[in-house]
């Protein structure tokens, strides 16, 4: 049995695994898929205050008191932010990492400025203002899904889009502006990194093929949701992602 520890993007929460999930226990493995504070049902937590380093805190604190080892750690888009600190932080809990369509930040990086919605400069004027304790709490997530989804609809069935956008909650500003300590370059265990054709993620793409990990590009019509849209597909590919194989 393999326990996998699922990881999920922005405006989610561990609720977007649902499908995955299902599909890993019915095969026997272990499967947890925690909440980042401030984001999905710990939305009553969101403040200026959280960091990367909140995230990282999570998920460690969630590897120690379930005593998880050999664990395939699962990073989703805004969780790539993440998973390094998490690996340096618990080394010996994680035997892979597996990327799904995730970011891909070197350090002192920040996803504003990695993605091009800030420049570094910019990036660094809002995390001085949030410091402060004024400007938005907020990132604003929801609008910025439901505006994308507008020009391009998401992969997947008409059930599964409002079953999705039911459930977006927005995420902290201050993670999107706060420079990570711990990049990509850093971890030190086996990487995957799944791709898909229909995303805005291809630079991170890039930066995956960069750093000599094992880049795997998915086959059909499937987008940065693929974890919903195309469940069975991403199983197949956590499954091959076991330890030892």
């Amino acid at each position: 049995m393999t326990t996998y520890v699922l990881l999920h993007g922005g405006g989610m929460g561990g609720w977007v695994w649902k499908f995955v999930a299902e599909g890993l226990r019915e095969r026997g493995h272990g499967v947890h898929a925690p909440t980042f504070t401030g984001f999905g049902e710990r939305i009553h937590l969101i403040s200026r205050s959280i960091t990367n380093s909140t995230h990282v805190s999570d998920v460690v604190n969630l590897l120690e008191c379930e005593e998880v080892e050999e664990a395939v750690l699962v990073a989703h888009s805004y969780a790539g932010v993440v998973a390094p600190g998490i690996q340096r932080a618990a080394a010996e809990r994680i035997s892979r990492i597996v990327y799904i369509d995730a970011i891909v930040l070197r350090a002192g990086e920040c996803v504003a400025e990695a993605l091009g919605f800030m420049s570094r400069g910019e990036a660094q004027e809002m995390a001085k203002l949030l410091a402060r304790g004024e400007g938005p709490v907020g990132a604003g997530v929801p609008d910025q899904v439901r505006a994308m989804a507008d020009v391009e609809p998401q992969r997947m069935s008409v059930d599964r889009d409002a079953w999705v956008f039911r459930h977006l909650t927005d995420m902290p500003l201050s993670c999107n502006v706060d420079p990570v300590s711990v990049g990509a370059n850093d971890i030190d265990c086996p990487v995957d990194y799944l791709t898909v054709p229909h995303t805005m993620m291809k630079p991170m793409h890039q930066r995956a093929r960069d750093l000599g990990w094992n880049v795997i590009d998915l086959d059909g019509d499937c987008d940065h949701m693929v974890h919903v849209g195309a469940p069975e597909t991403v199983v197949e590919h956590l499954l091959a992602a076991r330890p030892g194989l």
